[in-house]
């Protein structure tokens, strides 16, 4: 489950309330990662209180600083039996150059494989990917050097995942990144927004905003020659935006019949 960051925290928390119900309601065991925040405890204590308020009965806060604490057998326990596991917004560096390659980071690959739900939050969210959107600049402008890449956790392939993305103007920086690296696919989130990534890879938006696709599949660039900051050509780029109620087939990188897909998963479930 990706979130664009900025989800409601104050009225229906519809967002949150969807991760909930994923993990098992009351009966869920949830794991709060806070590596990402410069918050602290604060930032665990936040989601803490969040949850319980939606009736979640188990909560642990998990908050590794280094890689040393992040491959710790005893910080990774409690991924062990959790039903869903939440990491926070912050610095996806400081994330990922903690936990990527550690217990912690394989403590969370066995929790997917076994059907824990995993959502991220603004840089817990571009985390996720195995090609992480480390830094870059705003502007509407593709440009030369816009944007770097860094690994990131890996739980999705092929795709690279930009956050706030309405809110601070970071169309350009992902136009950018799909120029140099053409095969992978961009989800930019807006704020309030969600992508649950299903097990076939279908994706389902919910919340208020919208979720931005960027297909370079087949597009045309001159990002090959770019020197500098220089703007970059990008043609025949497939863009989608999809607000929610939409499904997409991350796999074949086509639209799906929203309504239609929703019945068909009702009935599977």
């Amino acid at each position: 489950m990706l979130i664009g960051g900025a989800e409601d925290k104050r009225r229906d928390k519809a967002i949150l309330s969807r991760f909930v119900a994923f993990a098992g309601g009351a009966e869920a065991s949830i794991v709060v990662v806070s590596t990402a925040s410069s918050l602290g405890d604060m930032a665990t204590q936040i989601y803490r209180e969040l949850f319980e308020g939606l009736g979640v009965a188990k909560v642990t806060g998990i908050r590794p600083e280094d890689r040393d604490q992040a491959d710790d057998p005893e910080v990774a326990a409690p991924l062990a039996t959790a039903t869903g596991v939440f990491l926070t917004g912050g610095n996806q560096l400081r994330l990922s150059s903690a936990v990527g390659g550690t217990r912690l980071a394989s403590a969370l690959f066995l929790a997917h494989d076994r059907g824990a739900v995993i959502a991220g939050t603004s840089a817990g969210a571009s985390a996720l990917a195995s090609h992480m959107m480390a830094f870059g600049t705003p502007g509407p402008t593709p440009k030369n050097r816009m944007a770097q890449l860094s690994a990131g956790l890996g739980l999705l392939d092929r795709i690279v995942i930009d956050q706030h993305f309405e809110q601070r103007g970071r169309i350009g920086r992902l136009l950018s990144v799909i120029a140099h690296s053409p095969s992978l696919l961009g989800l930019g989130l807006d704020e309030d927004t969600a992508a649950i990534v299903y097990a076939d890879k279908v994706m389902e938006v919910v919340g208020r905003g919208a979720v931005t696709i960027v297909d370079g599949s087949r597009a045309r660039t001159d990002a090959y020659q770019g020197k500098g900051h220089r703007p970059l050509m990008v043609s025949g780029v497939v863009l989608h935006s999809l607000p929610a109620g939409y499904w997409f087939d991350l796999r074949a990188r086509t639209l799906l019949p929203g309504a239609v897909r929703g019945e068909e998963r009702e009935a599977s479930e």
